[in-house]
This record gives C-alpha cells, structure tokens and sequence, in this order.
C-alpha cells in the first residue's frame, strides 16, 4: 500500500512517500526551489518521492494532508469575531488568501498534481488528518515502541497548541489538548520577536543566545518573574494560559504589543542585525527557562496519567534540544524517541503513517528500532551527475576509486586546520545536516568557532556549532549515556575535558565571554560547557563513521565540528551544484561530494551575475 503524504502553506512544506508502513522517501520543498521555509505547494518535492519510488500518482492508494484547514478556518472567524472590533486589518489581509487557497483546498491539490503528470482524479483517495494527530504520528510510528506516551508541541494546529495523546499498536488515542490562543510555541515565539530574530526561523538563534544569559543575576531573576506574573499562568499538568492583553498574534500582523512589553520589562524590543546587549541575553536565558519548566511539567503529567516506559515528542518545540536534554535528566522514562523532522514538514510523514494504521487500519508491528534510516531520505546523486556538475563549471578535481584513502586525506586536511563542505548519500530530511549534507572542522581548534560563523556561514558570531562524534565514544566526552543521531538532545562536556574558566567569566564583556577556551573541544563547546550532541552510527552512515575514525587514528579524537551545508538564509544544499555554489561563493577550503576532492585553490575563478547574499532573505 502507497500513501503520500504532503505538508503545505504555513511553512517547510514537505512531502514523503511510505509504502506497506515503510518510510521510503522524504523531501522539504526548501531544498528544490532554495527559498528557506518554502511553504508553497511541494511539487518537487512529491516528484522527487514518487521518481524515487517508481511510483505513479494513479498507483497511489492515498494522499494525505497533514491537517484539516477547513477547521483552520473556523478557528480563525472565531477568533476574529471573539476579538472584534481588534484585528480588522488582519482580518482584511488574510481572508482572501484563506478563500483563495485554503477554503479551497481539494481543488487546489487535484489542479497542482497534474503539473506533476496526467492522472485519473477519480481514482485518487485524498484525506484530511488533524495537524496534531499527525505530529503525534510522525513521532510515534517510527520509534518502534509498541506503547508509548506522546506528547506535541507547536505553535498552532487547527485549534490544538499542544497535546498528549498514547500509542498502543496501531492506535493513537488523544488524551488531552492545549487550545489557541494559549500555546508554548508562540510564547517562545513572541520572544523571538521580541529579540530581534524572524519568527518561525529564529527561535533556535535564541535557544542558542540564552546560555549568554547570567544565571542567578539581578536581569534573569527580574525577567523570569515578570513573564510568570503578567505573560504566563503555569498549570501543574504543564497546561498554560497566555494573558492576551500582551500578545497580538489573535488578531494583529504582530506577535506582541511593543508598547506594553517595553512598559513591562524596561526593554524597548531589539531591531533585527542590531547589537545583542546582556540584557538580551538575560531575557532569553529566561523565557528558556520557563519553557523547560514547562515542557518538564507536561511530561511529569503524562508519566502519571499514562504510566507508559516511553515517551515520543514532536511538533516544533520539540527541537528545543536544550529542553530535550532536561526532559532526560529528569529519568521519568526508560526511553525516549523524538523525530528529527519534528516541525511542519515533518508532518508529511505523520499524515501517511496515521492514514496507513489508523484510517486503513494497517498493522503496526514495532521493531523496538528507529524506522526513520537516520533521517536519510531524500535524493543521492550519481557519480555520473556530479561529472556532468564539473563540466559545466570546468571544475577541477580528484578522484577516489579507494574510500578509505578519501577518507583519510579529508581527516588530514581537517586536522590541519581546513574547513571542508561534505556532501554525499542520500538528503538529510528535517531541520539538521546529519554527515550527508554538511560543513566540517576540527573540534579542537579554538579558532573554528569563529572562522565558520564569520567566513563560512556569515551569520552572528554566538551561535554554537554541534559535535558529531562516533557513538561509541559519545560518554568520553559528554555527559549522556544513550545515542542522540538527530543532534536534538544538549548535554554537558565532560568534566575532565573542560578547562577552568577565568574568576570573572561572568563579568566579561559578551564577546569576550565567547571566545574564552572552555574545554579541550572548544569549537563544539557551548558558553555553558554544553554540546549538541550528534551520535554517528556504523549502521545508519558507514561513510561519515568511516571518516571519523580516519580523524581518531590520525588525533586521537573521535569528533568533528558538524555544521549544516549552507550559508546564513539559504536552505541546506540539496544537489551538488548547490554543493559547488555555495562552496565557490564562501571561504571554505575544500569540497568532497561523493568520491571526488575539490580544493578552492585549483578552481577557475568564480564569477556571479548578481550579489550572491541578496539572493537569501536573513533568517
């Protein structure tokens, strides 16, 4: 039996194509069409699915959509009227869009497949699921748990902000549900507003500045108090409630009221590309504080009310690592499976999963394995293909016929101190470059750190960069003793690895702070003394594995510093003439895609028609 799934028009539309329960094939629309967060219909990205699959759109037995926009609507009129006379503009603005393209949506499905090829509308079944059923799905089927708590996350749904729901087999059952406008997704969300970053894309920029916060400080204690007291009511279950009177996000083209925020907290809201203050940094410290205290109150619940061994999480506060590794701490469950796509476009697969089990009624049998192949599902590309790449920009190379002997130069070329993009197998799907599509460095070179976010990334020098170490070393280094493939869980560097910060680190002015050396690790090592842990396996990326170990017999260390392969507002490259681009258009000192080397100095001179950074929109 083959289902599509589809995720559409709000952001990272995806599509993924699963056959007899098995995910074979996913893809973010972003990665075709390289606009970051591509919310439009996913037309590459279902060709990609059903080409890879030899599948045709009449040999479908479902499409599924990974929520029911119809019930959107309603939602939306209730809130508008509710509100009234309040949001009239935004009321005026989003109408059309709704009856144009959403109230309509059947229509505008069936008239977008056949962009893709002919096929009999007749014999297409088309069905709806709930947006958090397939969030809870997405979760739940690929964990390989035959019963498990779940418990999502986001922004919005339908009306759902958050639920908990328990999967026994093939059934998901929906305990309990958060309802807009009361949501964990948008509170963290109006303080990435509130902090100078793009809503929907910046929330991990200030998950990452809120290490920089200073615990215990007169700033943290103030924040954290006055969010308690006038933004949010924390309920034991973990349920909150969110006095409007500050948020416009109901009714207004805003997140906040600018006014009332600056009243309340003595902050005028931070312009984004501004300068980041401490202060800054202590309100992000805060709101992340409230939002672990949260998510660890909703997990406590489901414990008791559910009593399962396992707990699955999804929707996108679920790639709150940092909340994730506090989750674990907590040791409230044996085990614990958080799918890496755990955002919208991780939907698509939800949508088909839950149709295959719960709506067909297909057996779910649970391997006790991770059904999501280390989330490599998306397109590979032939050896021929990149040929074809390098005669269009007479690009010069090596070539490997010996792996291991590629390897082992791209472990000596990193030791030295090179940044090499790293580009090979299939796609990664979801938010994380996982060792096919990324930028690499050496962990122990003090300078990395800033060379990848200044030279390679251009993007703000705070943000942290994950470590990918071979998972059989994972506990000589990090305090975490279970395997983390998806870098969603934060844990802390070993004590024995880190170094002895100066008496006054915490009175140093910000950036000095930054580039203090923490650990023998520092390019991976967090403000904090804390990592990002990606785990790389044998079973799931034997190449990646290969080349780590070719990096510990040359060093002595089994971790390199993982980034994804992109620079700052372009999506993660997808074929390797992205690959080529983005290496040719930064600072990065090498290439290797599949079995060829590309060194920047052998390369004809690059030349663009336009201003390359004016082509990506800041995220």
């Amino acid at each position: 039996m083959r289902i599509l799934g589809i995720s559409a028009f709000y952001h990272d539309a995806a599509a993924a194509l699963i056959n007899d329960g098995e995910i074979k094939a996913a893809a973010q629309e972003e990665r075709f069409t390289r606009k970051k967060h591509d919310a439009s219909f996913p037309l590459n990205a279902i060709r990609f699915c059903l080409k890879d699959t030899a599948t045709s759109i009449d040999s479908l037995d479902a499409l599924v959509f990974y929520d029911k926009p119809m019930l959107k609507f309603e939602r939306l009129l209730e809130t508008y009227y509710g509100f009234a006379p309040r949001g009239l503009a935004s009321f005026v603005t989003s109408i059309p869009v709704w009856l144009k393209e959403k109230v309509f949506l059947k229509k505008l499905i069936y008239d977008k497949l056949k962009d893709i090829e002919p096929y009999n509308k007749k014999k297409l079944k088309l069905l709806f699921t709930e947006h958090h059923l397939s969030h809870a799905a997405s979760a739940y089927y690929p964990s390989g748990f035959d019963h498990a708590a779940i418990i999502t996350v986001d922004g919005v749904g339908e009306w759902a902000t958050a639920s908990l729901s328990v999967g026994d087999r093939n059934t998901i059952k929906i305990i309990k549900e958060l309802r807009f406008p009361h949501s964990l997704g948008l509170l963290y969300s109006a303080f990435t507003y509130y902090l100078g970053f793009r809503v929907n894309s910046g929330e991990y920029k200030l998950m990452g500045l809120a290490p920089y916060g200073i615990p215990d400080s007169d700033n943290v204690r103030k924040y954290y108090q006055l969010i308690k007291d006038h933004l949010v009511d924390i309920r034991e279950d973990g349920s909150i409630w969110l006095n409007q009177r500050y948020f416009s996000y109901s009714t207004g083209l805003r997140m906040v009221n600018d006014k009332k925020w600056k009243k309340l907290f003595g902050l005028e809201r931070r312009l984004p590309e501004t300068e980041i203050k401490q202060q800054h940094c202590d309100m992000a410290y805060a709101i992340q504080q409230i939002t672990e205290e949260i998510m660890r109150a909703m997990v406590r619940h489901a414990k008791d009310i559910t009593g399962a061994d396992a707990l699955c999480l999804a929707g996108g506060v679920a790639l709150n690592c940092v909340a994730n590794g506090k989750i674990l701490q907590d040791n409230l469950f044996k085990k614990i499976y958080i799918q890496p796509a755990a955002g919208d476009a991780g939907g698509a697969i939800g949508a088909a999963l839950a149709a295959y089990h719960i709506f067909f009624g297909k057996p779910y049998i649970p391997l006790n394995t991770d059904m999501m192949k280390g989330s490599f599902l998306g397109p590979a590309y032939s050896n021929k293909e990149v040929e074809q790449m390098t005669s269009k920009y007479n690009a010069s190379y090596l070539f490997f016929d010996d792996y291991n002997k590629l390897a082992e130069k791209t472990a000596q070329l990193i030791a030295e101190g090179k940044v090499v993009g790293w580009f090979q197998g299939r796609m990664e799907f979801g938010p994380r470059a996982l060792g096919n599509r990324s930028i690499l460095g050496d962990a122990r070179n003090k300078e990395m750190q800033k060379k990848l976010n200044l030279k390679i990334k251009y993007r703000e020098s705070f943000r942290p960069f994950a470590p990918a170490v071979l998972a059989e070393d994972n506990s000589n280094y990090f305090n975490l003793d279970i395997s983390s493939p998806y870098m969603l869980l934060v844990a802390g560097v070993k004590e024995n690895i880190r170094k002895p910060l100066p008496d006054n680190y915490f009175q140093l002015p910000l950036m000095q702070r930054l580039y203090v050396e923490r650990s023998e690790i520092p390019a991976v090592t967090h403000i904090d003394l804390s990592a990002r842990i990606q785990t790389v396996h044998k079973e799931t990326n034997l190449r990646f594995w290969l080349l780590l170990q070719a990096f510990k017999k040359l060093t002595g260390c089994g971790i390199l510093v993982n980034t994804s392969f992109n620079v700052r507002g372009e999506p993660i490259v997808c074929s390797p003439e992205d690959a080529y681009q983005c290496f040719m258009r930064t600072e990065m000192d090498y290439l290797i895609i599949n079995d060829f080397l590309f060194d920047k100095q052998q390369q004809p001179q690059w030349k663009e028609e336009k201003d390359w950074k004016k082509l990506f929109v800041l995220d």
